[in-house]
């Protein structure tokens, strides 16, 4: 009698140097998809391809000679940040109100206007024609701008 754990594994085919899987797009959002992809490209070659309608086969060839042990280790890393991609995502949609109402009142809060415009009139009480280090001195009067000179 089977207890579900032998379901709960990630199916794959190995080739030569590559390994295969196909993910259901009911499970996992194309966008977590691409994004686990755009992650592993610089590990391994990406492939995406759509075998039928809701799947999406993901084929990834390493760079160099592999093991099937270390091609099934990449199969699982990509799972896992499947897994990650779709959380962030999730975490995304849901505090998506949040960073809007942060960035709106960031933007158009008083608070930022008044503080912009106090910066603004300290710069303007500045005693800016004190230059004890003569940065303000442009490089042709300094003597060093022309050449030869």
């Amino acid at each position: 009698m089977s207890d579900g754990a032998d379901d709960l594994e990630l199916v794959y085919d190995l080739g030569a140097r590559a390994v295969s899987f196909d993910l259901h797009e009911e499970l996992y959002a194309k966008e977590a998809v691409y994004g686990a992809a755009y992650l592993f490209v610089d590990r391994a070659y990406v492939f995406l391809t759509r075998p039928s309608d809701g799947h999406v086969r993901v084929r990834l060839r390493s760079r160099g000679a592999a093991t099937e042990d270390q091609l099934v280790a990449l199969a699982g890393e990509f799972a896992n940040e499947l897994l990650n991609q779709m959380v962030r995502r999730q975490v995304s949609e849901a505090t998506s109100q949040i960073r809007e109402y942060t960035l709106a009142r960031a933007f158009f809060g008083n608070d930022g206007r008044a503080s912009i415009d106090a910066l603004l009139a300290e710069l303007d009480a500045e005693d800016l024609d004190d230059d004890p280090l003569e940065i303000e001195v442009p490089w042709e009067r300094s003597g060093q701008g022309s050449v030869g000179g």
